[in-house]
């Protein structure tokens, strides 16, 4: 089992950046060969996949955060980063740092590791 740890959020105002980090802990195997991602869920909404990084370096990303959010891996370090910029009021939700072997749309039907989720406010 990986244990998730997520920081980094926080109050911003619309157009500003946040940077949140997960760091991963337990089984080093594990975590090496899960892909790790973030998702989101705004009061009322279900959880949503932001971007996900597979083991291997293949991207995926909302369309709402294409070329606004940049997610980033460090194998050696065990963590995974997702630096938001240009922010929405719309972007306002708690940010969950998620790992598994396959992490798919769908965040209900990912079998995996949850971190406790990190608020990130965005104010117009």
């Amino acid at each position: 089992q990986v244990q998730l740890v997520e920081s980094g959020g926080g109050l911003v105002q619309a157009g500003g950046s946040l940077r949140l980090s997960c760091a991963a802990s337990g089984s080093i195997f594990d975590i090496r060969i899960n892909a790790m991602g973030w998702y989101r869920q705004a009061p009322g909404k279900q959880r949503e996949l932001v971007a996900t990084i597979t083991s291997g370096g293949r991207i995926k990303y909302a369309d709402s955060v294409k070329g606004r959010f940049t997610i980033s891996r460090d194998n050696a370090r065990n963590t995974v980063a997702l630096q938001m910029s240009s922010l929405k009021p719309e972007d306002t939700a708690v940010y969950y740092c998620a790992a598994a072997p396959v992490l798919s749309d769908s965040a209900s039907r990912i079998r995996g590791s949850w971190g406790q989720g990190t608020q990130v406010t965005v104010s117009s």
